[in-house]
Protein backbone atom coordinates (compact mmCIF):
# COMPACT_ATOMS: atom_id res chain seq x y z
CA UNK A 1 0.00 0.00 0.00
CA UNK A 2 1.35 3.61 -0.71
CA UNK A 3 1.71 6.26 1.65
CA UNK A 4 -1.83 7.95 2.83
CA UNK A 5 -2.49 10.65 1.16
CA UNK A 6 -4.21 13.66 3.16
CA UNK A 7 -5.17 16.86 1.17
CA UNK A 8 -8.96 16.61 -0.83
CA UNK A 9 -11.38 14.94 -2.22
CA UNK A 10 -9.68 11.57 -3.21
CA UNK A 11 -8.59 11.09 -7.08
CA UNK A 12 -7.71 7.99 -9.29
CA UNK A 13 -4.30 7.19 -8.35
CA UNK A 14 -3.60 5.08 -11.70
CA UNK A 15 -5.68 4.33 -15.37
CA UNK A 16 -8.20 1.50 -14.71
CA UNK A 17 -6.37 -1.43 -16.25
CA UNK A 18 -8.31 -1.50 -19.86
CA UNK A 19 -7.37 1.90 -20.05
CA UNK A 20 -3.91 1.66 -20.95
CA UNK A 21 -4.05 1.78 -24.62
CA UNK A 22 -1.18 2.55 -26.27
CA UNK A 23 -1.97 1.71 -30.28
CA UNK A 24 -2.96 4.46 -32.80
CA UNK A 25 -6.37 3.35 -34.10
CA UNK A 26 -5.47 5.02 -36.99
CA UNK A 27 -9.40 5.05 -37.88
CA UNK A 28 -8.62 6.69 -41.58
CA UNK A 29 -7.19 3.22 -42.45
CA UNK A 30 -10.63 1.82 -42.14
CA UNK A 31 -11.47 3.30 -45.47
CA UNK A 32 -8.41 2.86 -46.88
CA UNK A 33 -8.25 -1.17 -47.94
CA UNK A 34 -5.27 -0.82 -50.56
CA UNK A 35 -3.06 0.90 -47.90
CA UNK A 36 -4.05 -1.53 -45.19
CA UNK A 37 -3.83 -4.81 -47.45
CA UNK A 38 -0.09 -3.67 -48.90
CA UNK A 39 1.07 -3.90 -45.84
CA UNK A 40 -0.25 -7.12 -44.42
CA UNK A 41 3.01 -8.53 -45.03
CA UNK A 42 4.95 -6.84 -42.91
CA UNK A 43 1.72 -6.60 -39.68
CA UNK A 44 1.43 -8.71 -36.49
CA UNK A 45 -1.88 -10.56 -35.74
CA UNK A 46 -2.93 -11.74 -32.22
CA UNK A 47 -5.69 -14.58 -31.97
CA UNK A 48 -8.65 -14.50 -29.97
CA UNK A 49 -10.58 -17.88 -29.30
CA UNK A 50 -14.07 -18.32 -28.90
CA UNK A 51 -14.38 -17.98 -25.23
CA UNK A 52 -12.37 -14.04 -25.69
CA UNK A 53 -8.86 -15.61 -24.70
CA UNK A 54 -5.77 -14.55 -26.62
CA UNK A 55 -2.05 -16.20 -26.01
CA UNK A 56 0.77 -15.07 -23.76
CA UNK A 57 3.70 -15.94 -23.28
CA UNK A 58 3.58 -19.24 -20.87
CA UNK A 59 6.78 -18.47 -18.88
CA UNK A 60 5.11 -14.89 -18.11
CA UNK A 61 2.31 -16.64 -16.16
CA UNK A 62 2.47 -19.85 -14.99
CA UNK A 63 4.92 -20.38 -11.72
CA UNK A 64 5.55 -16.59 -11.47
CA UNK A 65 4.14 -13.86 -10.34
CA UNK A 66 2.88 -12.32 -13.37
CA UNK A 67 3.54 -8.43 -14.39
CA UNK A 68 3.29 -6.18 -18.13
CA UNK A 69 2.52 -9.43 -19.85
CA UNK A 70 2.89 -8.73 -23.42
CA UNK A 71 0.72 -10.72 -25.98
CA UNK A 72 2.12 -13.16 -28.18
CA UNK A 73 1.92 -11.56 -32.20
CA UNK A 74 2.50 -13.08 -34.49
CA UNK A 75 3.55 -12.32 -38.40
CA UNK A 76 0.48 -11.71 -40.40
CA UNK A 77 1.72 -14.01 -43.48
CA UNK A 78 1.94 -17.23 -40.99
CA UNK A 79 -2.10 -16.69 -40.78
CA UNK A 80 -3.10 -15.89 -44.24
CA UNK A 81 -1.35 -14.73 -47.77
CA UNK A 82 -3.63 -11.81 -47.89
CA UNK A 83 -5.88 -10.13 -45.18
CA UNK A 84 -8.59 -12.88 -44.37
CA UNK A 85 -12.04 -11.79 -44.65
CA UNK A 86 -13.08 -11.46 -40.87
CA UNK A 87 -9.95 -10.00 -39.80
CA UNK A 88 -9.98 -6.86 -37.53
CA UNK A 89 -7.93 -4.10 -38.36
CA UNK A 90 -7.21 -2.69 -34.28
CA UNK A 91 -4.58 0.31 -35.20
CA UNK A 92 -0.81 0.24 -35.46
CA UNK A 93 1.97 0.15 -32.89
CA UNK A 94 5.49 0.01 -32.90
CA UNK A 95 5.63 0.59 -36.63
CA UNK A 96 3.17 -2.10 -37.04
CA UNK A 97 -0.26 -2.37 -38.39
CA UNK A 98 -2.02 -4.84 -35.92
CA UNK A 99 -4.54 -7.45 -36.46
CA UNK A 100 -7.29 -9.54 -35.01
CA UNK A 101 -8.34 -13.15 -36.09
CA UNK A 102 -10.50 -16.21 -34.57
CA UNK A 103 -8.24 -19.02 -33.50
CA UNK A 104 -8.21 -22.07 -31.41
CA UNK A 105 -5.81 -23.10 -28.68
CA UNK A 106 -6.35 -26.51 -30.07
CA UNK A 107 -6.91 -30.33 -29.36
CA UNK A 108 -3.23 -30.90 -27.33
CA UNK A 109 -3.27 -27.77 -25.14
CA UNK A 110 -3.56 -28.66 -21.47
CA UNK A 111 -5.78 -27.17 -18.88
CA UNK A 112 -3.68 -25.20 -15.65
CA UNK A 113 -4.69 -23.49 -12.81
CA UNK A 114 -4.00 -19.61 -12.66
CA UNK A 115 -5.05 -17.14 -10.21
CA UNK A 116 -8.79 -15.40 -11.45
CA UNK A 117 -7.93 -11.82 -10.50
CA UNK A 118 -9.88 -11.39 -7.19
CA UNK A 119 -13.04 -13.59 -8.36
CA UNK A 120 -12.76 -16.53 -5.79
CA UNK A 121 -11.45 -19.24 -7.83
CA UNK A 122 -8.99 -20.24 -9.73
CA UNK A 123 -9.19 -19.87 -13.88
CA UNK A 124 -8.25 -23.14 -16.00
CA UNK A 125 -6.48 -22.09 -19.16
CA UNK A 126 -5.33 -23.73 -21.70
CA UNK A 127 -1.31 -24.17 -22.42
CA UNK A 128 0.35 -25.41 -25.31
CA UNK A 129 3.33 -24.76 -27.50
CA UNK A 130 4.62 -22.09 -24.88
CA UNK A 131 1.34 -20.42 -24.49
CA UNK A 132 -1.36 -19.45 -22.06
CA UNK A 133 -4.29 -18.36 -23.24
CA UNK A 134 -5.60 -16.01 -20.84
CA UNK A 135 -9.19 -14.21 -20.79
CA UNK A 136 -8.98 -10.60 -20.15
CA UNK A 137 -12.05 -10.13 -17.78
CA UNK A 138 -9.62 -12.45 -15.51
CA UNK A 139 -6.39 -11.18 -16.11
CA UNK A 140 -6.22 -7.89 -17.91
CA UNK A 141 -4.65 -6.20 -14.95
CA UNK A 142 -1.16 -7.89 -15.31
CA UNK A 143 -1.07 -7.54 -19.35
CA UNK A 144 1.01 -4.60 -20.35
CA UNK A 145 -0.49 -1.30 -21.73
CA UNK A 146 -0.39 -2.23 -25.47
CA UNK A 147 -1.82 -5.70 -24.63
CA UNK A 148 -4.20 -4.55 -22.22
CA UNK A 149 -5.81 -1.95 -25.26
CA UNK A 150 -5.51 -4.34 -28.31
CA UNK A 151 -7.05 -7.26 -26.62
CA UNK A 152 -9.93 -4.98 -25.22
CA UNK A 153 -10.25 -3.77 -28.52
CA UNK A 154 -9.99 -6.97 -29.73
CA UNK A 155 -12.89 -8.19 -27.73
CA UNK A 156 -15.18 -5.31 -27.98
CA UNK A 157 -15.83 -5.62 -31.94
CA UNK A 158 -15.84 -9.90 -31.51
CA UNK A 159 -18.87 -8.97 -29.59
CA UNK A 160 -20.61 -7.05 -31.30
CA UNK A 161 -20.25 -8.49 -34.55
CA UNK A 162 -22.41 -11.47 -32.82
CA UNK A 163 -24.74 -9.21 -31.85
CA UNK A 164 -25.13 -7.57 -34.97
CA UNK A 165 -25.64 -10.34 -37.63
CA UNK A 166 -28.76 -9.16 -38.96
CA UNK A 167 -30.20 -5.53 -39.57
CA UNK A 168 -32.33 -3.65 -37.20
CA UNK A 169 -34.24 -1.86 -39.96
CA UNK A 170 -35.28 -5.13 -42.10
CA UNK A 171 -33.90 -7.89 -40.51
CA UNK A 172 -31.90 -8.55 -43.44
CA UNK A 173 -28.42 -10.32 -43.07
CA UNK A 174 -25.32 -7.94 -42.71
CA UNK A 175 -21.54 -8.08 -43.68
CA UNK A 176 -18.61 -6.23 -41.97
CA UNK A 177 -16.83 -4.03 -43.66
CA UNK A 178 -14.52 -1.16 -42.69
CA UNK A 179 -12.23 -4.02 -41.74
CA UNK A 180 -14.37 -5.10 -38.34
CA UNK A 181 -15.63 -1.44 -38.00
CA UNK A 182 -18.84 -1.21 -40.01
CA UNK A 183 -21.78 -3.56 -40.85
CA UNK A 184 -23.74 -3.11 -44.13
CA UNK A 185 -27.14 -5.07 -44.66
CA UNK A 186 -27.31 -6.84 -48.01
CA UNK A 187 -30.73 -6.19 -48.11
CA UNK A 188 -31.18 -3.10 -47.57
CA UNK A 189 -28.22 -1.19 -47.48
CA UNK A 190 -28.39 0.24 -43.84
CA UNK A 191 -24.83 0.82 -42.07
CA UNK A 192 -24.17 -0.18 -38.74
CA UNK A 193 -21.27 0.74 -36.39
CA UNK A 194 -20.35 -0.71 -32.82
CA UNK A 195 -22.25 0.32 -30.19
CA UNK A 196 -20.83 0.73 -26.57
CA UNK A 197 -23.86 0.87 -23.64
CA UNK A 198 -22.79 3.74 -20.84
CA UNK A 199 -23.08 1.92 -17.54
CA UNK A 200 -21.92 4.32 -13.89
CA UNK A 201 -20.19 2.74 -11.29
CA UNK A 202 -19.96 4.95 -7.83
CA UNK A 203 -18.18 4.57 -4.68
CA UNK A 204 -20.10 5.89 -2.37
CA UNK A 205 -18.95 7.54 1.33
CA UNK A 206 -20.49 8.74 4.55
CA UNK A 207 -20.56 12.16 5.13
CA UNK A 208 -17.32 12.15 8.02
CA UNK A 209 -14.48 14.41 6.80
CA UNK A 210 -13.69 15.15 3.32
CA UNK A 211 -13.27 11.58 2.04
CA UNK A 212 -15.39 9.57 4.75
CA UNK A 213 -14.09 7.08 7.09
CA UNK A 214 -16.79 4.09 5.72
CA UNK A 215 -17.32 3.03 2.04
CA UNK A 216 -20.65 1.42 1.05
CA UNK A 217 -20.26 -2.32 -0.33
CA UNK A 218 -23.11 -4.66 -1.33
CA UNK A 219 -22.99 -8.22 -3.23
CA UNK A 220 -25.01 -9.71 -6.09
CA UNK A 221 -26.29 -13.76 -5.45
CA UNK A 222 -24.64 -15.08 -8.00
CA UNK A 223 -21.07 -13.84 -6.77
CA UNK A 224 -18.97 -15.99 -4.42
CA UNK A 225 -19.97 -15.75 -0.96
CA UNK A 226 -18.03 -12.93 0.75
CA UNK A 227 -17.20 -10.50 -2.56
CA UNK A 228 -18.04 -7.30 -2.17
CA UNK A 229 -17.70 -4.34 -4.88
CA UNK A 230 -19.00 -0.66 -5.25
CA UNK A 231 -22.77 -0.40 -7.00
CA UNK A 232 -23.27 0.04 -10.75
CA UNK A 233 -26.22 0.31 -13.28
CA UNK A 234 -26.52 0.63 -16.67
CA UNK A 235 -28.09 4.43 -17.83
CA UNK A 236 -31.34 4.37 -19.33
CA UNK A 237 -32.60 6.31 -22.12
CA UNK A 238 -33.07 10.13 -21.87
CA UNK A 239 -30.98 10.01 -18.35
CA UNK A 240 -27.71 11.36 -17.39
CA UNK A 241 -24.98 9.86 -16.04
CA UNK A 242 -25.47 11.52 -12.55
CA UNK A 243 -28.99 11.22 -12.29
CA UNK A 244 -28.30 7.22 -13.23
CA UNK A 245 -25.94 7.57 -10.10
CA UNK A 246 -28.42 8.63 -8.05
CA UNK A 247 -31.30 6.45 -9.15
CA UNK A 248 -29.10 3.19 -9.20
CA UNK A 249 -28.12 3.73 -5.69
CA UNK A 250 -31.49 4.58 -4.27
CA UNK A 251 -32.68 1.82 -6.53
CA UNK A 252 -30.21 -0.78 -5.00
CA UNK A 253 -29.62 -0.23 -1.33
CA UNK A 254 -32.36 2.91 -0.93
CA UNK A 255 -29.72 4.91 0.27
CA UNK A 256 -30.03 9.02 -1.46
CA UNK A 257 -26.68 10.14 -2.17
CA UNK A 258 -25.20 13.67 -3.32
CA UNK A 259 -22.29 15.62 -4.05
CA UNK A 260 -21.63 13.12 -7.21
CA UNK A 261 -18.29 13.91 -8.77
CA UNK A 262 -16.61 12.33 -11.90
CA UNK A 263 -13.65 9.98 -11.15
CA UNK A 264 -12.52 8.23 -14.51
CA UNK A 265 -13.86 5.72 -17.20
CA UNK A 266 -13.11 2.24 -18.76
CA UNK A 267 -14.28 0.12 -21.26
CA UNK A 268 -15.94 -3.30 -20.58
CA UNK A 269 -16.51 -5.28 -23.81
CA UNK A 270 -18.26 -7.87 -21.40
CA UNK A 271 -20.09 -7.62 -23.71
CA UNK A 272 -19.90 -3.85 -24.26
CA UNK A 273 -20.00 -1.42 -22.00
CA UNK A 274 -17.97 1.73 -21.17
CA UNK A 275 -18.13 2.09 -17.15
CA UNK A 276 -17.98 5.82 -15.76
CA UNK A 277 -16.74 5.60 -12.01
CA UNK A 278 -18.30 8.12 -9.77
CA UNK A 279 -17.72 9.17 -6.37
CA UNK A 280 -20.88 10.26 -3.97
CA UNK A 281 -21.69 10.71 -0.10
CA UNK A 282 -24.58 9.34 1.98
CA UNK A 283 -25.78 9.18 5.37
CA UNK A 284 -24.31 5.87 6.88
CA UNK A 285 -27.37 6.04 9.77
CA UNK A 286 -29.61 6.08 6.71
CA UNK A 287 -31.09 2.02 6.64
CA UNK A 288 -29.73 -0.08 3.97
CA UNK A 289 -32.72 -1.80 1.99
CA UNK A 290 -31.23 -4.38 -0.52
CA UNK A 291 -33.36 -4.75 -3.82
CA UNK A 292 -34.70 -7.94 -3.91
CA UNK A 293 -33.08 -10.40 -6.58
CA UNK A 294 -30.42 -8.08 -7.38
CA UNK A 295 -28.40 -7.55 -4.24
CA UNK A 296 -28.13 -10.36 -1.52
CA UNK A 297 -26.41 -7.70 1.43
CA UNK A 298 -24.92 -4.68 1.57
CA UNK A 299 -22.94 -3.00 4.24
CA UNK A 300 -20.50 0.19 5.26
CA UNK A 301 -16.99 -1.15 5.58
CA UNK A 302 -14.30 0.91 7.39
CA UNK A 303 -10.97 2.11 5.60
CA UNK A 304 -8.84 0.39 7.46
CA UNK A 305 -10.70 -2.69 7.14
CA UNK A 306 -10.99 -2.23 3.32
CA UNK A 307 -6.82 -1.21 3.44
CA UNK A 308 -5.80 -4.41 5.66
CA UNK A 309 -8.30 -5.94 2.80
CA UNK A 310 -6.28 -4.78 -0.18
CA UNK A 311 -2.78 -5.29 1.51
CA UNK A 312 -2.92 -8.71 3.40
CA UNK A 313 -6.20 -10.37 2.72
CA UNK A 314 -8.75 -11.04 3.94
CA UNK A 315 -11.34 -14.24 4.01
CA UNK A 316 -14.84 -12.72 4.75
CA UNK A 317 -14.05 -9.37 2.11
CA UNK A 318 -13.08 -10.30 -1.06
CA UNK A 319 -12.63 -7.02 -3.22
CA UNK A 320 -12.81 -6.91 -6.65
CA UNK A 321 -9.45 -7.80 -8.93
CA UNK A 322 -7.33 -5.39 -10.65
CA UNK A 323 -9.15 -5.63 -14.09
CA UNK A 324 -11.85 -3.70 -12.73
CA UNK A 325 -12.38 -0.01 -12.33
CA UNK A 326 -14.02 -0.76 -9.13
CA UNK A 327 -10.54 -2.26 -7.72
CA UNK A 328 -8.73 0.73 -8.69
CA UNK A 329 -11.63 3.51 -7.24
CA UNK A 330 -11.50 1.52 -3.80
CA UNK A 331 -7.81 1.33 -4.03
CA UNK A 332 -7.74 5.38 -4.36
CA UNK A 333 -10.19 5.54 -1.71
CA UNK A 334 -8.63 3.21 0.80
CA UNK A 335 -5.40 5.27 0.31
CA UNK A 336 -6.68 8.79 0.89
CA UNK A 337 -7.15 10.54 3.87
CA UNK A 338 -10.44 11.25 5.57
Amino acid sequence: MSSVRRSGPFRLTMPPALSRSTADRQEALRTDPERLRAAWPSARVIRVDGHGRAPVPEDRVVGVVPKDVPLVSVPALDIASEVPTEAVFLGRWSDADFWAVSAEPGPDARMVALDAGGWGRAAEVPVVAGEAWVELRLHGDVLDDTAAGLLTTALALRNWHRRARYCARCGGVTRLHQFGWASRCEQCGREEYPRTDPAVICLVHDDVGVNGEHVLLARQPTWPPTRYSVLAGFVEAGESLERCVEREIREEVGVDVRDVRYLGSQPWPFPRSVMVGFAARADSGTPLTPADGEIEDARWVSRDRVRAALTHGDPDLQLPGGTSIAHVMIRAWAEAGD
